[in-house]
């Protein structure tokens, strides 16, 4: 009998395949492990980087890494951008999910939410990562957010709600890592 990591890990590998399966914004471009402990995926969002120049610019391409540790999902996974993303809760090292992780979270639905963040639908700037990118998002709310569109199908893959709302929310009454 599988232990209770290698059941969980297989539910989490069968939901992102059955989820994201045809969903043109969010793709499964790598795994190792069966089943998977280690992912890349690849958001097809508008975010933004800063380029070596300095300036703040628009990429419509990310590539997200998310290692599932000997502790998941008792701790959360340890997620990480590939390619530069300037936003208040991302460094070069880390994507801040404390906020938000809990071990009854399905990854779908971490995964989403990552991709909520590239695009500045959501955010936080009270316990930021980067602080320059939190007083930028402060001061240009009015920009926010990036990519409007929807991020991910809901998880019945039945008819998608139309955005009425696309105002980004922030994410300020709970305490970050």
């Amino acid at each position: 009998m599988a232990s209770p990591r290698t059941r969980r890990l297989k539910i989490d590998h069968e939901l992102l395949l059955s989820r994201f399966a045809d969903w043109p914004t969010i793709k499964i471009s790598a795994t190792a492990g069966m089943p998977p402990e280690l992912y890349r995926f690849t958001y097809a969002l508008k975010g933004l980087y800063v380029n070596a120049a300095g300036e703040i610019l628009e990429r419509d391409s990310h590539v997200l890494e998310v290692n599932l540790s000997l502790d998941y999902p008792r701790r959360s996974p340890q997620c990480r951008m590939l390619t530069p993303v300037f936003h208040p809760n991302f460094d070069e090292a880390t994507v801040c999910i404390g906020d938000f992780w809990a071990a009854s979270e399905g990854l779908d639905d971490l995964i989403i939410r990552i991709g909520r963040m590239i695009a500045y639908q959501e955010y936080n700037t009270r316990s930021p990562l980067n602080g320059l990118a939190a007083r930028w998002a402060a001061e240009h709310t009015n920009m926010l957010p990036i990519d409007s569109r929807i991020v991910a199908p809901p998880h019945d893959k039945g008819e998608l709600e139309i955005a009425t709302d696309t105002t980004p929310i922030e994410v300020s009454d709970v305490d970050l890592d």
